[in-house]
């Protein structure tokens, strides 16, 4: 099925990413890691810019920006440099921003992700080096703060701002896109995606049909977006606003604009600058750079990435597609599953991981590191062993998440182990004796009811027997009737 877009969507995203497992900053040797850490505690006489400090490039950041490019199918520039990004905010020390501008460190890039009607192909104009401004905090809202106070802890931290091509078409498709890129900046260990700041977004959005007539489009940016499903929600609602306009024929500007999330809203913050506002001009503290030499090392060292690994697990372990997309959005799960398949079923180890594992550590919003691969092979092996149920499999799946311990001690508090063949079979011939209704819809072809009926055994049993033999059971007494 193919996508109309019925309201010509178009979606650009800026990604900023901090390399925050570069150890320093970008220009200077204060942590990168300043989680935690009181308010302008982590900064030196560099990170405020003060008079007769000078730069010293973080190498390992080179490196890191090196692998981005290269694990987004893109061109690395061989010979790069830093520019001035002139623009007067209290949280830029400098005045300026050191960033990179007509020859970007990666360029021409690409990633595939699940679009509206199948693989879309977003293509990354640029990825390019920069340095993060301090951090401001405001007294009220932003539009009617009565102050502002800044943390500079952040100042100086090394980012790399990755831009698409607006080949988007809806939130949805943005909001897979930013899952898909963390996944791969995770593999490749560049950043802590748990950390505060480690990857903000910006949004570039526009309407490019109205009444069914293409038009020319207004590009509106929607700045400093902090979560994924806060960027999904912010370009919600700014394609209502530019359709809200369009309909009342009221001019749309190209401007930047803020997405409050108390209120699910956008806020007008500026026009929106073009580079010549910025007043680009090279940096004279630092040298361009040769990086030509260094990409095919680089190369030589990259992790396998999410796609590779998905097709690996297809290949190897013979477990559905959908389960291999699942195990690989997270390094952890896919090692997790891989440990446990090398010691049980790994059609079974799939299935568990992915679906059941991976599902109860979602919902109470835990790492994968909360649960052991030696526990879940323990659970797969008293589930095959008919010692337990799938449903007591799950059973023991939560308490291990919610009160630790061992799964066959949890069997045993809980009283999870099988009940016998004599049990199911009494509890069938209740649940058939119990279904009348259930039974005549059996008998006139309806296969559901059969369901039903086997549900009522399973109920009976508190989910202690084997749900294939209480169908057997149930067939069995209604072929006696």
């Amino acid at each position: 099925m193919v996508y109309e877009n019925p309201d010509g969507v178009m979606i650009g995203l800026e990604v900023h990413v901090q390399l925050n497992k570069a150890d320093t900053k970008m220009f200077c040797s204060c942590t990168s890691d300043y989680t935690d850490k009181d308010a302008n505690t982590c900064l030196c006489a560099g990170c405020l810019a003060l008079p007769g400090t000078t730069p010293v490039l973080n190498e390992k950041s080179i490196e890191y920006a090196i692998r981005i490019g290269l694990a987004l199918n893109a061109e690395i520039e061989e010979e790069t440099d830093f520019f001035m990004k002139s623009y007067f905010y209290p949280d830029l020390g400098n005045g300026y921003q050191v960033t990179q501008f007509d020859r970007p460190i990666v360029k021409n890039g690409s990633v595939i992700i699940e679009g509206e009607d199948g693989e879309l192909k977003v293509r990354i104009r640029r990825a390019h080096m920069e340095d993060d401004p301090g951090k401001m905090a405001h007294f009220g809202s932003i539009e009617k703060s009565t102050g502002s106070i800044i943390d500079f802890n952040r100042s100086g931290m090394p980012l790399v701002e990755i831009v698409t091509e607006p080949d988007m078409r809806s939130s949805k498709e943005a909001r897979r896109f930013l899952d898909k890129l963390r996944s791969i900046l995770e593999y490749l260990d560049v950043f802590d995606g748990s950390r505060e700041g480690a990857m903000k977004a910006d949004a570039n959005i526009s309407v490019n049909i109205f009444n069914g007539q293409r038009i020319n489009g207004t590009r509106v940016e929607v700045k400093n977006i902090s979560s994924h499903k806060a960027v999904e929600k912010a370009i919600n609602y700014e394609i209502m606003r530019q359709k809200d306009a369009l309909r009342k024929n009221k001019a749309l500007v190209q401007e930047t604009r803020h997405y409050d999330e108390e209120r699910n809203v956008t806020i007008s913050l500026r026009v929106k600058e073009t580079a010549d506002d910025y007043r680009y001009f090279p940096d004279f503290d630092l040298v361009p750079m040769f990086v030509g030499d260094r990409v095919e090392g680089i190369r030589a060292k990259l992790p396998e990435l999410p796609d590779a690994k998905r097709d690996r697990f297809v290949r190897q372990y013979g477990i559905s597609d959908a389960h291999a997309k699942s195990l690989v959005t997270e390094k952890a799960f896919a090692d997790l599953f891989e440990s446990v398949a090398a010691k049980t079923d790994m059609k079974l180890a799939a299935s568990w991981v992915a679906d059941t594992v991976k599902g109860e550590l979602n919902y109470r919003n835990l790492p994968v590191t909360a649960i052991g691969a030696e526990d879940v092979i323990a659970v797969i092996g008293l589930v095959s062993k008919k010692e337990i149920s799938e449903e007591s499999g799950i059973i023991v799946i939560r308490a291990l998440l919610d009160e630790g311990g061992k799964p066959a001690d949890i069997v045993k508090a809980k009283s999870l182990s099988m009940v016998g063949d004599d049990v199911i079979a009494t509890a069938a011939r209740e649940a058939i004796a119990e279904s009348p209704e259930a039974v005549a819809d059996y008998r006139a072809g309806t296969e559901k009811a059969l369901n039903f009926i086997v549900g009522k055994v399973m109920q009976k049993a508190k989910g202690k027997a084997d749900a294939r033999l209480a169908r057997e059971m149930v067939l069995k007494e209604l072929e006696k009737m």
